[in-house]
């Protein structure tokens, strides 16, 4: 494969990861005999353990057999149609003592077809996760930035791969 062609698969795996983190915002509700609650939302006053963990674990639970199908766009190729992507995540888990997310996500783009392990952070606007990854180095692939936000089954955001970027954009279907 040529150099471009890794280019252009590392920036599809990358997109692909920091679109796993994004889930639809009624799945964080937090349902009670009389009332849902969001967590993140600020009229919703959450426990502070809610807070720190609550809402962490139910996205960890909708994200397990997550698929997430949409596009990728290329700056300065605004005039191509947009590159379809999809992948799944077979397992995530959130880990309390980092912060951060633990995932095993299933790739398969061109001539790479394989299960990686990647550790993501996620800042919450609201009830709203979004992905945050600052000059992340993923071992074999590269250093990516992206932020990328969920809600209501979508997923949208911008992705840096060197001085390569775009937009990405798609649905997510749980398992």
């Amino acid at each position: 494969m040529s150099h471009f062609g890794w280019r252009i698969l590392t920036f599809a795996f990358v997109i692909g990861i920091v679109a796993l983190t994004c889930l639809p915002t009624h799945l964080l509700a937090q349902t009670t005999a009389d009332t849902a609650t969001v967590p993140g939302d600020e009229t919703t006053a959450p426990s502070d353990n809610e807070a720190k963990t609550g809402r962490e674990e139910r996205l960890a639970q909708f994200l397990t057999g997550a698929t997430f199908t949409g596009n990728f766009t290329l700056d300065g190729k605004e005039d191509r149609a947009p590159k379809p992507e999809s992948y799944v995540i077979d397992a995530c888990r959130y880990v309390p003592e980092t912060g951060k997310y633990e995932m095993t996500v299933q790739i398969r783009y061109g001539k790479t077809d394989g299960v990686f392990p990647i550790l993501l952070d996620v800042a919450w606007a609201g009830a709203t996760p979004v992905i945050t990854l600052d000059s992340v180095w993923i071992p074999g692939l590269g250093t990516f930035s992206s932020r990328v936000l969920i809600r209501n089954g979508r997923y949208a955001g911008t992705w840096q791969h060197d001085a390569k970027g775009g937009h990405l954009f798609g649905k997510i279907t749980p398992k």
